[in-house]
């Protein structure tokens, strides 16, 4: 929500019985963020509409290029046809009045070896397990925010070492394909 990678924040929602430990835990970590805080995310949250719909439309462009580029295995985002989830998706913006947008990209490289030199090669990219930023992020989650389950949790889960996720942020669409498919190299 914060969307400048300078917050941490959080709200946890659900019925009495499954918040009991959330409460109990809240008494002795503290529940209420600090001025400044609350300051960054109100701040943050005028602009969440207009970031939101920015980052979702050039994700779905990287992801539409993605999928059509030979040097690219398979593309997850529940904009494209292809996607498993995508009627429940389309579902699902119709009836919250949204676009159905997602600014989260996921792709499989051609190899473990290409996807390490895709994350060594791109430069407009930052490289962080984050989300939601301004800045546009890459990851292998492989070896950052999955790399603590096991290689069997993380297979069970289609986490391989081939996989390449990305968090769009606010820069354009055209840069962000330029740096990729300089990236992914040679056809």
């Amino acid at each position: 929500l914060g969307g400048h990678s300078d917050l941490l924040a959080g709200l946890v929602a659900g019925g009495a019985a499954p918040l009991e430990a959330v409460r109990r835990a809240r008494r002795i970590f503290g529940a209420i963020a600090d001025p400044q805080t609350a300051w960054l995310l109100e701040r943050s949250l005028k602009t969440l509409p207009l970031r939101a719909e920015r980052q979702a439309e050039t994700a779905l462009t990287l992801a539409r290029r993605l999928e059509a580029d030979p040097r690219v295995r398979a593309v997850s985002h529940p904009g494209l046809a292809s996607h498993p989830d995508h009627a429940r998706a389309a579902d699902l913006a119709r009836q919250s009045g949204g676009d159905g947008g997602l600014g989260l990209v996921a792709f499989r490289a051609r190899s473990a070896t290409a996807a390490r030199e895709l994350a060594a090669g791109v430069r407009r990219f930052s490289h962080a397990p984050s989300l939601g930023g301004v800045e546009s992020l890459l990851c292998l989650p492989a070896f950052t925010s999955h790399a603590l389950l096991t290689p069997a949790e993380r297979a069970a889960e289609g986490i391989g070492p081939d996989l390449v996720r990305l968090s769009v942020g606010l820069e354009d669409a055209e840069d962000l394909w330029a740096d990729l498919d300089q990236a992914l190299g040679p056809a």
